[in-house]
């Protein structure tokens, strides 16, 4: 796990930002159930959720969702779109008050496996995605969004 230490000595007191990726094959969009960080079960282990995670330092928003992806599944991706900040301080069963960049990503190529951070991987179409208590923090209301932007074509990203 990531420990952050800032001038106030707190870590608790300022936000994390994190980068997560709706990857899309033809019209299934891939997830990763959550496993173990050197060993042992990370936040909402066992949980079905979006491909991502932590930025690394001197990264930008685009090699870092590129890097998280291609760790956490093996997959390369293009195609990036900004989906979405998720901004509140209030999401469910956050420990840092993570801040959220979500993009839309094309699946290319699977070239590599995932991390241990990632137990499973399956592609699962819209319509059978996970029950909403089987997805971690609130990635399912982003999957929700996500399959209203695609009937409705609103305007991205999506801020809050």
């Amino acid at each position: 796990m990531i420990t952050c230490s800032f001038e106030n000595g707190n870590k608790t007191s300022l936000r994390h930002i994190t980068v997560n990726a709706i990857v899309v094959k033809v019209s299934q969009i891939l997830l990763g159930k959550r496993g173990t960080f050197n060993g042992k079960p990370i936040l909402e282990f066992g949980k079905w959720g979006l491909i991502g995670g932590f930025f690394d330092r001197d990264e930008n928003l685009v090699q870092a969702i590129k890097r998280e992806v291609m760790e956490e599944s093996g997959w390369e991706i293009n195609d990036l779109k900004l989906f979405r900040i998720n901004d509140n301080p209030n999401r469910p069963m956050e420990d840092r008050q993570n801040v959220d960049i979500i993009f839309i990503a094309n699946a290319v190529k699977q070239t590599g496996k995932s991390d241990e951070e990632v137990s499973h991987l399956k592609w699962f179409d819209l319509e059978k995605l996970p029950t909403k208590e089987e997805i971690a923090f609130d990635h399912g209301d982003n999957l929700e969004l996500y399959k209203k932007y695609l009937k409705e074509k609103f305007p991205l990203p999506i801020l809050g």
